[in-house]
């Protein structure tokens, strides 16, 4: 996995993880702009299919995350850039 470092004029928004689980969907690509509330990916977890929302507006400029990939609670799977 690669770090990346933000000055704080370039800190993004991150989008984490809602639930532990197994990635089902990522609904939006590098460049999408998105808003708050807006949809990013789906996991699922417990035999449940969760939404996982964007509590900020933004460009995606990194996805973190792959279909099929186990997440965490917590875990960042969306950065946004302005």
């Amino acid at each position: 996995m690669t770090n990346y470092s933000y000055s704080k004029e370039q800190m993004m928004d991150q989008i984490e993880a809602t639930v532990t689980g197994r990635v089902l969907a990522v609904l939006v690509k590098v460049g999408d702009t998105v808003h708050a509330g807006d949809d990013v990916a789906t996991i699922e977890s417990m035999k449940m299919e969760i939404p996982v929302s964007s509590d900020y507006d933004g460009r995606v400029a990194r996805i973190a995350i792959s279909v099929d990939d186990e997440v965490e609670e917590g875990q960042v799977i969306i950065d946004l850039g302005s």
